[in-house]
């Protein structure tokens, strides 16, 4: 069964990747910012070739977008942590889309095991977070129980190319 989208319509299957499409993905998943011709001649194709697969990945929903990475600390976010929250089943979208408009909000995540959902937010400093998650989390009727882990020290995989 195909899965659907925000929408609620099916999402058409993507197409295979070759290693051509893969060494794409690996180059702007390093570098979002590379251009057309930068693509193309590390991949040793056209950049008419280039452009044509990067906009079938983008229209087969592979690539979702383009984005920076940031540095939370120094864009004022000092305080980061991982939310666990056991909510009352079968709410999942509608948590979603609550959890969507919290300020700070980095990854939202339904998972199995102990917890439902897990949340990665941002904030300027341990207040901020002890609103959020008093205040805007645990004011949610769907919300049964959170549980928060201060984050100590991060790295970026991501960056790690």
């Amino acid at each position: 069964m195909a899965e659907g989208n925000e929408a609620g319509r099916p999402e058409p299957q993507p197409r295979p990747l070759d290693p051509i499409d893969r060494d794409i993905l690996q180059i702007l998943h390093t570098d979002g910012r590379a251009s057309i011709r930068s693509v193309a001649e590390r991949v040793h194709v056209s950049r008419a070739n280039a452009y044509a697969r990067i906009n079938r990945l983008i229209e087969d929903g592979v690539i979702r977008g383009f984005g920076a990475r940031i540095n939370h600390e120094r864009a004022g976010q000092g305080a980061s942590a991982y939310i666990t929250l056991k909510i009352v089943q079968n709410t999942w979208r509608t948590v979603r889309e609550q959890l969507r408009t919290l300020p700070g909000a980095a990854h939202i995540a339904l998972v199995s095991g102990d917890f439902d959902v897990l949340l990665l937010v941002h904030t300027p400093d341990n207040r901020a977070l002890r609103e959020l998650v008093l205040t805007r989390l645990q004011a949610m009727p769907e919300v049964l129980s959170t549980r928060t882990l201060l984050v100590f020290e991060e790295d970026d995989l991501e960056a790690e190319v």
